[in-house]
């Protein structure tokens, strides 16, 4: 006689990171939400208000809106319930050795180790339902993704280009001007690794374990050695394997617990990882559209004192220009934010 039926294959995709900290980088321990929906550790966020580490005073570290006080903040019990059934899943895998990616095939009965796991599968599905709204994101880049590669032309319709002849080189405007600059290390976070030759950053899975120091960013962020007071130049960021990033210049001077693009002495392009590219230019957001660039051009004139963003392909499309004042040298800079281990930004060689 056939078993009974074990019902549909429940499809999982929550991860450690859809309910983690922002701050600690770990699950969510008594979280707390603040007004503006995003939520964190309520111990990590009371530390980095006592410490200032936040921007304005009570501010919230992902988006800076005015928050309540300290002593205002309550539990999001059903954040933690969510966690608790996540962890107690977790626990169970491990145990029983199954994969929480998929349900298990095999048939199950109400008392067996393969009925509680799809009991556990069934709460997760349920997790991801409720959190599906605050994830949008996912789904945005993934149908962006997705038109992307329909609007692209069929291999078949198309000759295959003829390598006996030399690939057209790029017209490029800032050869001369083209530089290729260094990540500083005594100024990334303890959150970011970066490579031997100090021209990739990556979001660590694990803390780094730098001496602290004043000149290190609390957050992922990190400025490059080259400072530029005077001249022009021009270098390109690789934004590919990073989900959510901005680039741009700032003063050695900019406060270690600020965000880019926040200050007066900071600009930058940012990704928010929603479809939405922005500009940051005196302390003022604007948004310019929702094309992702994959690869980053800075042009830095301080001759004519001008900043300016472009998306590079076979040539460079300006997507934002701005004043600059160089009353301080400025250093390439840089963002790497969200729960994202191994997200990473290159500054590439200029190919011209």
């Amino acid at each position: 006689m056939a078993g009974p039926d074990p019902g549909p294959a429940v499809p999982v995709w929550l991860a450690e990171d859809d309910l983690g900290c922002i701050i600690c980088h770990g699950l969510l321990a008594w979280p707390a939400t603040l007004p503006c929906g995003h939520s964190f550790c309520r111990d990590c966020l009371k530390g980095l208000w006592a410490a200032g580490c936040a921007g304005p005073p009570r501010s919230c570290p992902t988006c800076r809106a005015s928050a309540a006080e300290p002593r205002q903040l309550r539990k999001n019990t059903m954040l933690q319930e969510l966690v608790d059934k996540y962890s107690r899943a977790l626990r169970q895998s491990s145990s029983d050795g199954a994969d929480l990616a998929l349900a298990s095939s095999k048939p199950v009965t109400s008392d067996t180790p393969e009925r509680k796991m799809k009991d556990i599968l069934h709460d997760l599905e349920e997790i991801q339902k409720k959190l599906q709204e605050n994830f949008t994101w996912k789904g945005a880049l993934e149908e962006h993704l997705q038109v992307k590669l329909q609007e692209a032309p069929s291999s078949s319709s198309h000759p295959l280009p003829d390598h006996s002849c030399p690939a057209p080189r790029r017209a490029f405007q800032f050869a001369q001007w083209a530089i290729s600059p260094t990540f500083d290390l005594r100024s990334h976070s303890c959150s970011l690794e970066v490579s031997e030759d100090c021209r990739v950053v990556t979001v660590s899975h694990w803390p780094q374990t730098h001496l602290w120091s004043h000149e290190r960013f609390v957050t992922c962020q990190v400025l490059c050695s080259q400072a530029f007071s005077s001249g022009q130049q021009y270098w390109e960021v690789d934004t590919q394997h990073c989900s959510h990033w901005a680039v741009g210049v700032a003063s050695w001077g900019m406060r270690r617990t600020q965000i880019l693009g926040r200050t007066k002495d900071s600009y930058c392009v940012e990704w928010k990882g929603n479809s939405q590219l922005s500009a940051w230019h005196m302390v003022q957001e604007t948004v310019l559209g929702s094309d992702r660039p994959k690869v980053v051009g800075i042009w830095l004139d301080l001759e004519e004192g001008k900043l300016a963003f472009y998306s590079v392909a076979d040539q460079e499309t300006l997507l934002y220009e701005c004043p600059v004042s160089a009353s301080s040298p400025l250093h390439p800079a840089f963002w790497l934010y969200g729960l994202n281990p191994g997200n990473s930004l290159t500054i590439r060689p200029v190919n011209v």
